[in-house]
């Protein structure tokens, strides 16, 4: 049984549900997403090996592992595709990532019997069929890893965003008061994402969306359209990568000690 608070949206057929937490100790924290229509399911993110064998139970025991259709991997980092030769090995499920990392993702061990279900998204994004619905496969390159995506779900207006979001340290599942929110988001997103140019070209799309939920894969989830909009506002104006840290391109100086 999912808690409430862990559904953005459930009309009898189409779930968004935030799986539990599994990660603990050293792991920076992630979120892993599930959407489900018509008891189809697709995952998202579903991280490394120390959380796999709880969350392919969690999604068991939701749909049944034939039914999950879908492992989407916003980019290549581990806290993303570290188990995905888990994932493949024990479900039908076809996993969907950019096209750039194709080739890279059997570094992590991928077998050659299952190889042939990494499929990529060519830079321009895709609409794929889940059950009875579209999910929107989105183009976020630079945000932060070159070859990014994101998911939007139109039935329920839940933007997957990815890293684009992201906060650390905050002890809540969902942003109430975005200003305060503020500064567990702003570390990642001054350094993680290169120029403020991407920023404000993926703005520019996002706008075109109708969105009530935005669901990062680390942190608190941004509800409601005032929040969004902030959001929206924030990443807009932000200067980050390489508009402030053009100074680092010096020589060190400080000797490492271990």
């Amino acid at each position: 049984m999912v808690p409430d608070e862990r559904k953005f949206f459930d009309n009898g057929t189409h779930q968004n549900i935030l799986l539990e937490d599994y990660g603990h100790g050293e792991m920076v924290q992630a979120n892993v997403h599930f959407i489900v229509d018509s008891g189809q399911g697709m995952i998202l993110d579903p991280g490394g090996h120390k959380v796999f064998k709880h969350l392919l139970s969690e999604v068991g025991g939701l749909i049944g592992i034939d039914n999950l259709k879908y492992i989407f991997l916003s980019h290549q980092d581990p806290d993303i595709v570290a188990a995905i030769n888990g994932w493949l090995m024990t479900t039908k499920a076809i996993a969907l990532s950019s096209i750039l990392w194709v080739r890279f993702i059997p570094h992590f061990g991928v077998d050659r019997l299952v190889a042939d279900r990494i499929k990529g998204i060519q830079d321009e994004g895709t609409i794929v069929r889940l059950g009875n619905s579209d999910l929107y496969i989105l183009p976020a390159h630079f945000m932060h890893a070159p070859g990014n995506l994101q998911v939007y779900d139109p039935v329920s207006k839940v933007l997957y965003s990815g890293d684009l979001g992201a906060s650390l340290g905050q002890d809540y599942i969902y942003v109430e008061d975005f200003e305060q929110h503020i500064k567990y988001m702003e570390g990642f997103h001054r350094r993680y994402i290169p120029t403020s140019k991407i920023l404000k070209a993926w703005v520019r799309m996002a706008r075109q969306l109708d969105i009530e939920t935005i669901a990062p894969q680390h942190g608190a989830i941004i509800k409601g359209k005032d929040n969004v909009n902030k959001f929206l506002d924030w990443l807009d104006d932000l200067q980050c990568g390489i508009d402030i840290m053009e100074d680092v391109y010096k020589l060190p100086t400080q000797r490492f000690e271990g």
